[in-house]
């Protein structure tokens, strides 16, 4: 039976692809939950939100505690597993593709001063 999180189906769908395509199945995870503490008031300080993650084959660990529940922190967990595995798989591959994420944030600051600055930009009445 697959695993459902609080997220969207087609993000259930897409770690679920993910996780086949490198081998990961439910069965070689050691999953354990953890309080986290800081920001979350009493909800993360009496509740264990936080998960810690081991792929036994591998020996990765993850600990995650992004989110103020549980469900949220299991999916992450899984999704921050499945980028390690894919990085050492192909390392290229990934590099390229946080280059390209980074360019694509530089480049949407980048237009946003620009328009920011245009804004701000005095209109000259020129009297002739």
């Amino acid at each position: 039976m697959p695993l459902s999180f609080p997220v969207s189906v087609e993000k259930n769908h897409s770690l679920q692809r993910r996780m086949e395509v490198l081998g990961i199945s439910e069965k070689d995870l050691s999953e354990r939950f953890i309080q986290s503490g800081g920001k979350g008031g009493q909800n993360v300080n009496k509740v264990s939100t936080a998960v810690h993650l081991i792929h036994k084959p591998s020996g990765k660990q993850i600990k995650c505690s992004v989110y103020r529940t549980q469900g949220l922190n299991r999916y992450k967990a899984r999704d921050l597993l499945c980028l390690e595995l894919e990085r050492e798989l192909n390392p290229k591959r990934t590099d390229d593709a946080l280059q390209k994420l980074r360019k694509k944030k530089q480049d949407k600051h980048r237009k946003s001063v620009k328009k920011k600055l245009e804004k701000e930009k005095p209109e000259w009445n020129d009297p002739m």
